[in-house]
């Protein structure tokens, strides 16, 4: 996608906020460092187990200006869109969703990523950060379809995107490399035309 939504974005991520009742997510900045340090710190031992091996500067402001660099590059070339989560109330960073491998042509999808810090499970803030992020691949992006996928034994996840309106489409052997190994992961997908629950959103600049 070069124009529209894009192109009014040439040299920068923007300054883009979706909000809901509780959350909005936005894309990063170079001032939510200390934050995204923080929580990521905190909630190390949760998150290891699902996902890729940390490297070693993964917690460090070098290892945050790299993704943040990356994030940013994904926005500008239209193949990814990276969004940090925050509570309304307090502005507190609570997690991160990604819609990655974004796919034009006649293919129209991306996958969706997320992770959410530890103090924060179980509150339903990645379920309404989830649908926030899909109002935005939908309506803004145009996408058709929305893939996600999770280790086989991660049923916290699981329910997630089932209550999310995902549908289960089956096993991908050795899908990604987790924690250091090729694991098996559940694939998920939902399409635009799908029933998904409805989250009020507003859009701020």
């Amino acid at each position: 996608m070069t124009g529209g939504f894009l192109g009014l974005f040439p040299r920068r991520a923007p300054a883009l906020r979706l909000i809901g009742p509780r959350v909005h997510i936005r894309c990063p900045r170079a001032a939510d460092q200390r934050a995204w340090i923080a929580i990521r710190r905190e909630s190390k031992r949760f998150l290891e187990p699902w996902e890729p091996l940390w490297p070693r500067d993964a917690l460090t402001p070098r290892g945050f200006r790299r993704r943040l660099a990356r994030f940013h590059s994904e926005w500008r070339a239209g193949t990814g869109f990276g969004f940090f989560v925050f509570t309304n109330e307090g502005e507190r960073l609570v997690g991160g969703v990604t819609l990655a491998n974004v796919r034009r042509g006649v293919v129209q999808s991306a996958n969706v990523g997320y992770w959410i810090g530890e103090p924060f499970i179980r509150q339903g803030y990645m379920a309404e950060a989830l649908q926030l992020s899909l109002d935005f691949a939908f309506r803004k992006l145009q996408l058709h379809r929305i893939e996600a996928a999770c280790l086989t034994h991660n049923e916290a996840s699981r329910r997630l995107l089932l209550k999310s309106g995902f549908r289960g489409e089956g096993i991908a052997r050795r899908y990604l490399c987790i924690a250091g190994q090729w694991q098996d992961h559940e694939t998920f997908a939902i399409l635009s035309s799908d029933p998904r629950p409805a989250v009020p959103l507003t859009e701020r600049p």
